[in-house]
């Protein structure tokens, strides 16, 4: 597997300048001949597909919504990070890179943050030019507020709906070109393999979900826009549909999947009630710039919220990160929170919750303002738990939402499989282990609208003969391929719902490579995964056919590859044997449950190759080299 991370020479300010400078072009005219396969279509799909079809390429984007607005990253809340410094903090390029290194605990790769930094303003003018409408200030300027692991505000927001606004820009882009016929949709069509031809990508396989027709679609590149894989854990932040199946489609076909153990605990949502719940929602962690957390100081407490004084609450924040109190990164809440929690200090009637309480932020602000930044997120959590956060604290606890890790790619964001790309958070580029609070819609945005379009005019550019072949024989067996898949999976006819054993991976998975994660757990989960495994392909119920409408069949063609996911996982965990950002390994950290990292052993992105269904799978790794910033104990007390 060669892991060629081609970075340019130069100082890192000018390596994308340099990189775009010497890149090659294909003319205006020649680029109607040529056609991309875009699958997913949220930011980074979306974007990327709006801005290659008006430089004049034939697109065809995937998605299996009914509509791309419907993509995940409606779901985004709290912002969009940029270095534009108008609140006057003294923000630079320099200082969101260094922040984002920081954040990240050193398992980033250098030249992709700088890169990120440097195009941050850019996409602010993006947005601004398709009319989202950003909250201002009284003089007009677009406002911003902070977000964990920073002490700048950089954070650019539309109340508590930044992502569906952003998502609408980009998604108003995009229907221009379809109208225009440059863009050919096809919604609710889910991928199901690659097409890989002597070497490059050359097309997927998609099945209509409505239908249930599985054909070809021959593309000269083709660029994976498809999300996260949280869902893992059964119970997450992310939308029900989101998967890792073309993530790990192109994983077996022969990309490499980097550090798929580093997957984020979101600290601020709302907590779970019940084994009747199918996932959990996101409280933005924009609130954290004037909710403050705490738990009664006594775990014999009896008094409502509102009756505690402020002498008997525990402020474990801001007690012990005086410095950001309570706008510590994202794995460091959690893991404080999951601490008081074992403490037995937690609230609520599962004691798995902490309180965040607005009251002081009301009285100081008023609420017209504090309705102007949060109104929304406060009348959706009312909405779920019956509760006004304008009378009592909010009740929040950790959940699984993102993942840092994915298919690795190189500078240009291309994988291992030549033609075949990886955008958003579908690969494991920007963030190390750990991802700062409105970087996500950052990173996407980055991506579609200014990286992805450039880099893959230069792998079209450089191909001799870059056109697909729609005979090739890859084509007809990739076809076969997935179609014996499915019927595999039809062909089980047992009698366990697929959401059972989807619930059972998920309790296990969060219990072993959740918050914490400790190597005799590990070792465990290797051992118990193969028959959860089991039980799945010879007792999985599912019913139907595969030529109509089955969401059943969907369901459990994803479900059957998050069971090997999580192994991966816990095999990704289990050979890290130190503790980074998300990933704390419970034999290395501080006396005061601080991450401790072994540079000199993991300093290092962990990339695995597929090696065939009865081998387990080759680890490579990608050295890291820091230049711009030394690695150093990330503190921020």
């Amino acid at each position: 597997m060669n892991l060629d991370a081609r970075i340019p020479d130069g100082p890192i300010e000018e390596k994308w300048r340099i990189w775009k400078d010497n890149h090659e072009l294909v003319g205006p005219r020649a680029r109607g001949q040529l056609e991309v396969a875009i699958v997913g279509t949220g930011l980074a799909g979306a974007s990327a597909a709006a801005t290659l079809a008006g430089m004049g390429y034939k697109v065809q984007a995937f998605c299996f919504q009914d509509s791309a607005r419907r993509a995940h990253s409606i779901a985004a809340q709290g912002g969009i990070n940029a270095t534009k410094d108008y609140s006057n903090d003294g923000d630079s390029v320099h200082r969101l890179f260094a922040d984002t290194m920081k954040g990240g605990d050193f398992r980033a790769r250098e030249a992709n943050v700088w890169r990120l930094a440097e195009l941050s303003t850019e996409i602010i003018d993006q947005a601004v030019a398709q009319g989202v409408p950003f909250n201002r200030e009284y003089g007009g300027l677009l406002a911003t507020r902070s977000f964990g692991g920073v002490l700048v505000e950089r954070t650019f927001y539309v109340r508590g709906q930044t992502g569906q606004q952003l998502l609408l820009g980009a998604y108003g882009a995009l229907s221009r070109q379809i109208r225009a016929g440059r863009v050919e949709m096809h919604t609710r069509h889910e991928m199901l393999d690659i097409v890989v031809c002597d070497g490059p990508a050359r097309g997927i396989v998609a099945r209509d979900l409505v239908t249930g027709e599985t054909r070809s679609y021959p593309a000269d590149a083709v660029v994976l826009a498809t999300g996260g894989y949280s869902n893992v854990y059964f119970l997450s932040t992310n939308a029900m549909g989101c998967n890792v199946t073309a993530a790990w489609r192109a994983y077996k076909r022969g990309a490499g999947m980097a550090n798929p153990c580093f997957t984020q605990i979101h600290p601020t949502c709302i907590p779970a009630t019940g084994e009747h719940q199918a996932k959990l929602t996101l409280m933005s962690e924009s609130l954290r710039n004037d909710g403050r957390v705490w738990v009664p100081r006594s775990a014999d407490e009896t008094r409502e919220p509102n009756d505690i004084p402020d002498g008997d609450r525990y402020y474990f924040l801001e007690e012990t990160y005086p410095r950001y109190g309570n706008l510590v990164p994202r794995d460091v809440a959690s893991r404080a929170a999951k601490h008081v929690c074992d403490q037995g200090l937690g609230v609520g009637p599962t004691g798995r919750a902490v309180f965040m309480d607005f009251q002081d932020a009301i009285a100081v602000r008023g609420e017209r303002e504090i309705e102007s930044r949060y109104g929304n997120l406060f009348e959706l959590y009312e909405q779920i738990t019956g509760e006004s956060p304008w009378r009592v604290p909010m009740r929040i606890y950790p959940a699984p939402h993102y993942a840092m890790g994915g298919l690795w790619v190189d500078y240009t964001l291309q994988t291992t499989i030549p033609g075949l790309f990886a955008i958003g958070e579908c690969n494991f580029s920007d963030h190390g282990s750990n991802r700062l609070g409105a970087s996500a819609m950052m990173q996407c945005l980055a991506d579609g609208y200014f990286v992805l379009p450039h880099t893959v005019t230069d792998y079209l550019a450089r191909q001799e003969d870059p056109h697909a072949d729609p005979t090739h024989a890859a084509f007809a067996e990739t076809e076969a391929e997935v179609e014996k898949r499915l019927e595999r999976l039809l062909s089980i006819d047992g009698s366990t719902p697929t959401r059972h054993i989807h619930h059972e991976l998920g309790k296990l998975l969060i219990d072993v490579c959740g918050i914490s994660r400790e190597g005799v757990k590990l070792e465990r989960a290797l051992d118990e995964l193969p028959a959860i495994r089991e039980q799945f392909w010879s007792d999985v119920k599912i019913g139907g056919d595969a030529r109509s409408l089955n969401q059943s069949l969907e369901y459990a063609g994803r479900v059957a590859d998050f069971l090997e996911l999580a192994e991966l996982m816990c095999r990704d965990a289990l050979v890290r044997d130190e503790s980074c950002g998300c990933h704390l390994r419970e034999e290395h950290q501080t006396a005061d449950g601080e991450p401790v990292r072994d540079d000199e052993r993991f300093a290092h992105v962990a990339v695995w190759e597929y090696a065939g269904p009865e081998s387990e799978p080759l680890r490579h790794a990608e050295q890291l080299e820091f230049k711009e910033m030394q690695p150093k104990a990330r503190s921020y007390r």
